[in-house]
C-alpha cells in the first residue's frame, strides 16, 4: 500500500504551477538570538527557484548575510481536505549590484501588477537601499491533501 506521503506529494509540474499561482511565501531565517525569524515575502518564481528583494537593513537581510540559508513555505487551504503547500530549505544568494537589484524590483512589480518599465528610475533610487534575494532549494517537501479525495 502506498504511503500517504507519496499520495499527497506534488509532481514537479504541479509544484511549479502552484508556485506560479501563489503570491506570498513565509521566509524563515535564523535571527541574532538563534530563533527563527519568519516574515511574509512577495516572490517571483523561476521554476522552483524564487527571487525577492528586501531592504538591506532589514532583519532578514542581516540574518542572511550571517547565514545565507532560509526555509520558505507557501501554503493555502483551511479545511484538512484542502490543505496544500510546499516547504523548501534553500541556499540564498544576496545580490547587491544596484543595476541587478533594479531587475528584481521590476520583476516583482510586473508579477504583482504594481508598475511597469516606467518604474525603472524610481527603482534605481530604491536599489541603493535594497538587496535582491535568490532562493535555491536544496530540499523540497510538498503536500496536496486534495489528492486524498476527502478521505483521511
Amino acid at each position: 500500500m502506498p504511503s500517504r506521503r507519496d499520495q499527497i506529494r506534488m509532481s514537479d509540474q504541479e509544484l511549479r504551477a502552484y508556485l506560479a499561482e501563489s503570491k506570498v511565501m513565509q521566509c524563515a531565517t535564523i535571527g541574532p538570538r538563534g530563533y527563527p525569524h519568519v516574515v511574509p515575502l512577495w516572490y517571483v518564481p523561476d521554476g522552483v527557484e524564487l527571487s525577492a528583494w528586501t531592504y538591506a537593513k532589514s532583519q532578514k537581510a542581516h540574518n542572511l548575510e550571517r547565514a545565507p540559508r532560509a526555509t520558505v513555505a507557501v501554503e493555502d487551504g483551511v479545511e484538512y481536505a484542502d490543505l496544500r503547500g510546499v516547504m523548501m530549505e534553500c541556499d540564498v544568494q544576496l545580490e547587491r549590484d544596484p543595476e541587478r537589484v533594479v531587475e528584481y524590483g521590476l520583476a516583482l512589480a510586473e508579477r504583482y501588477g504594481r508598475g511597469s518599465e516606467d518604474m525603472r528610475e524610481a527603482f534605481r533610487k530604491q536599489a541603493e537601499k535594497r538587496v535582491g534575494l535568490r532562493f535555491t532549494p536544496r530540499r523540497v517537501v510538498s503536500w496536496d491533501h486534495r489528492k486524498l479525495g476527502g478521505s483521511y
